[in-house]
């Protein structure tokens, strides 16, 4: 990575002009942000300078006159006040889009040292449908894990499912009086849904009906016979429809351990959390209080009202013996630590459950484990209105029928405008299209903010979504076809042209984006780079004629659309995003 490298030869060159870094501190190199001066900066000259009560440009002065790196820049300059541009060589730049098409990473290196990384993401419930309130957990979450993957950690997947709980009183009761089997044939999830709906109604309307959902419940928790059989059929029938919808949005897990799998651990832990003194017992409930080891401000177990703190404990077991989501994520925590020997874990929730996990990893951290727990929040979808996103009727829309209407409206598209032979290739290229408009829509907004949902924008061919993308990476495609397969590309690359060198620079970066995704935990920064990349692309194909050149320029042309067809892909697939050859 180029700013790998510069940082590295910008920490030597300070040390050769005799400049002492202060503990902790750290060179900055970034993408520069006019580029008429250079491809990198670094303000480091400056910050430091204001530290040591020097001159910033003079610092900066002596700092260029002692960087050695010729190989890597051909020019080191500074501007305003003291910032160190650096424009990276042509050599370099063509030494790079070399290796990127050598390397099956696309030059994109492996962490230093890999990481066992658990990521969490998805979670529906059973007997339920997925909706589109799962697409942002479902979607991060996803490329999350497969960028982790891209550059060398282990990482396992784990869709810890909602498969237990009191809503199984109702849906077991509604299964021994309510249920058509006919319907279930048809569609189960619909079908123990519509049951669940008019046995909640029922208990709502009649005290004695819910009396006999808690006793269906309890008998299920004592592993009643027939009760464990209704149960374990109704997580089949929803895995089934699960696995459904993974399948199409191409979406795999290592595992499905949902919270029935934890429920013989969750007695003894809390015994244990009791006799450790971490947790105990209040008005009949066990829970977890301060331990008065960090301040107010910073402790997840106290809520401030006026001018005290006040106690807002994690309850791991309520007076009734039952137990709460906390219990069980402090038994899944001991099991990913314990048994997949987690270095970090990953936990795709909505910003609603922010005060939840900070309890949890507090509480975890109270029990001695020093894994890292990362709380990988995110906001909401709303429809055209600025409203959480409805049908017409207000119920809340289903993942697999948003999947199904892009793929619909991506295929009216095709059909105007596609010139395959058959039906089969236009579906593909539908399903391509539709599905990676619907993923795209997601991965490229900030997972923090509230976005709007638009058909339209979604997906249209002009601007930052994925069929723009995808076609940009049809068009590195189309060249090739027109040779058919009448190119024997050399090593021969010398970049002249501006375009040519900006378009390589762009490919160079997607190792350092790669991993910068990962910082913050930012799907969106992989997205607008291959944005940037594809206008990079459509720059320089307007700007340079590619077939119609020659020799060594023709080659080093075609080796940079090569080049770009591969990182567009890899990038895409990095979103969970597929390909079309055409489109």
């Amino acid at each position: 990575m180029f700013r790998a490298q510069l940082h590295h030869h910008l920490t030597a060159a300070f040390a050769a002009a005799g400049v002492s870094l202060p503990e902790g501190f750290s060179i900055d190199v970034s993408l520069a942000s006019d580029t008429r001066f250079g491809d990198y900066q670094s303000n480091s000259a400056m910050v430091l300078a204001k530290q040591m009560k020097m001159n910033p440009r003079a610092l900066a002065e002596q700092v260029k006159g002692a960087f050695a790196a010729d190989d890597l820049c051909s020019e080191v300059s500074i501007a305003g006040p003291g910032f160190l541009n650096f424009r990276i060589s042509p050599e370099a730049l063509a030494g790079k889009v070399k290796t990127i098409l050598a390397d099956d990473n696309c030059g994109v290196p492996a962490v230093d040292k890999p990481r066992t990384i658990v990521v969490d993401f998805s979670a529906p419930n059973i007997a339920k449908p997925m909706h589109v309130g799962h697409i942002r957990s479902t979607f991060i979450g996803d490329c999350l894990a497969r960028v982790a993957k891209f550059v060398g950690h282990k990482v396992i997947t784990d869709n810890h499912v909602g498969d237990w709980g009191t809503q199984f009183g109702m849906i077991i009761h509604g299964w021994k009086t309510l249920l058509n089997q006919e319907a279930l044939k048809q569609d189960a999830i619909h079908e123990l849904v519509r049951v669940y709906k008019e046995v909640n109604a029922a208990t709502k309307a009649d005290p004695a009906v819910l009396e006999i959902c808690k006793g269906e419940l309890v008998k299920l928790q004592q592993g009643d016979a027939d009760n464990t059989a209704i149960w374990q059929e109704c997580v089949r029938l929803t895995l089934e429809q699960l696995e459904k919808v993974y399948g199409t949005l191409d979406i795999q897990f290592d595992h499905y351990l949902g919270e029935s799998f934890y429920n013989d651990a969750l007695g003894p832990l809390v015994e244990r959390l009791l006799k450790d003194g971490i947790a105990t017992e209040s008005d009949g409930a066990v829970v977890i209080f301060s331990d008065g080891a960090s301040k107010p401000e910073d402790d997840p177990f106290l809520i401030r009202e006026g001018d005290q703190w006040k106690p807002t404990p994690a309850i791991i077991r309520k007076s009734d013996g039952g137990f709460l989501y906390a219990t069980t994520d402090l038994a899944t925590i001991e099991y990913r630590v314990k048994e997949w020997k987690a270095d970090e874990v990953w936990y795709v929730v909505g910003s609603p459950q922010q005060l939840h996990f900070k309890q949890v990893f507090a509480a975890a951290r109270r029990m001695g484990y020093s894994t890292e727990f990362t709380h990988i929040a995110f906001g909401s979808i709303l429809g055209p209105d600025g409203k959480m996103f409805k049908t017409r009727s207000g119920e809340t829309v289903g993942l697999l029928e948003v999947i199904e209407e892009a793929v619909e409206r991506a295929r009216a598209a095709v059909d105007e405008k596609e010139s395959a032979p058959d039906d089969a290739q236009r579906d593909e290229i539908a399903r391509t299209i539709g599905g990676g408009a619907v993923k795209y829509a997601e991965l490229s907004q900030n997972r923090l903010t509230d976005y709007k949902f638009s058909w339209e924008k979604m997906l249209s061919l002009q601007g930052n979504t994925a069929p723009y993308l995808i076609n940009a990476y049809v068009r590195t495609r189309a060249i090739f076809r027109k040779l058919d397969g009448n190119v024997q590309l050399t090593g021969d690359c010398e970049l002249t042209e501006a375009a040519e060198k900006a378009l390589a620079i762009k490919l160079a970066q997607f190792a350092e984006t790669a991993h910068d995704v990962l910082v913050d935990h930012k799907p969106n920064l992989l997205a607008a780079y291959l944005y940037e990349l594809a206008n990079t692309y459509h720059s320089f194909y307007e700007a340079c004629h590619v077939l119609n050149s020659t020799g060594t320029v023709r080659n080093t042309r075609l080796l940079l659309c090569e080049a770009t067809g591969k990182v567009l892909k890899a990038g895409l697939g990095l979103l969970g995003i597929r390909t079309t050859e055409r489109m």
